[in-house]
């Protein structure tokens, strides 16, 4: 299935869509198709199949694109996620208020960093917000993160996912924990999820939509 065709499919049902723009197997340009023409390429398709930009969420971990989507189809660069791998991609990395502001002012409205990033634990082992997730509200960043049910049992500690609150992690139930202090203390708009249930089943209970 083509994205086009996804996107009609999609529109059949009535449902919002968060199609993301893959880095590009070959190097680009590739025959004349530039990056530039694969990321418009994107919104056409949705704007093809009538999805309008409130019902979507693009996203790119490559920030030109998302850059690009600001200057050419302001409309759905509202709701553009930049998929931030910077914390594992850049040894030299640290968030601080300055690199955030730095994305809100090129007009970046939701960041989605892994879930490690928002989490930290307290002094008494408690999980907490983060510095990453602090600076990012401070900046006045929306946040959304990745990916929830993706570690398989948590009994030794969740893994890559739950790297920073390892020491917290004992047992499956404390996906709800880790859930919890994100939706409550970090404000995140969102949850990718590999097992929606889970999600479903918290904003349901906490009245959320």
């Amino acid at each position: 299935m083509t994205h086009a065709e996804s996107a009609a499919l999609f529109k059949a049902h009535g449902i919002k869509v968060t199609p993301e723009l893959k880095s590009a197997a070959v190097e680009m340009p590739y025959n004349g198709f530039t990056q530039e023409m694969y990321a418009k390429k994107l919104i056409d398709e949705l704007k093809e199949a009538g999805i309008s930009a409130s019902d979507s969420y693009l996203q790119s971990f490559n920030l030109e694109d998302i850059k690009y989507w600001i200057k050419n189809n302001p409309q759905f660069a509202k709701q553009a996620v930049f998929l931030d791998a910077r914390m594992y991609e850049d040894n030299d990395f640290n968030a601080s208020l300055k690199n955030m502001k730095s994305l809100a002012d090129a007009g970046v409205n939701i960041i989605a960093p892994p879930i490690y990033a928002l989490l930290t634990l307290d002094e008494k082992g408690e999980i907490v917000p983060s510095a990453y997730a602090l600076y990012a509200k401070q900046a006045g960043l929306n946040i959304i993160t990745w990916s929830l049910e993706r570690s398989g049992p948590l009994a030794q500690g969740g893994g890559w996912y739950y790297q920073s609150v390892t020491d917290a992690i004992k047992s499956d139930g404390d996906t709800m924990k880790v859930l919890d202090v994100l939706a409550k203390q970090v404000g995140v708009i969102g949850v990718f999820s590999d097992w929606p249930a889970t999600v479903t089943y918290y904003a349901n209970c906490m009245g959320m939509e």
